[in-house]
């Protein structure tokens, strides 16, 4: 049997922690920051968590992380 292949796109976005659950980074933080107000940008620093209806197929795409 080949190995699986991981979604590249996938590996880039997601990291997978030793709980099994998934962690991303925020949205809406890489560009057109001047009209977003800096309480709007300090909420959107950090990590936050993959929601568990979509941890399932991120795993699926990542076989060996």
């Amino acid at each position: 049997m080949p190995k699986m292949k991981t979604k590249s796109g996938a590996a880039k976005r997601f990291k997978v922690r030793a709980s099994g659950s998934v962690k991303r980074s925020q949205a809406f933080k890489r560009h057109i920051l001047t009209k977003k107000t800096t309480k709007n940008k300090r909420q959107l620093r950090g990590t936050a968590a993959v929601h568990a209806t979509n941890v399932v197929s991120i795993r699926a795409m990542m076989p060996y992380a």
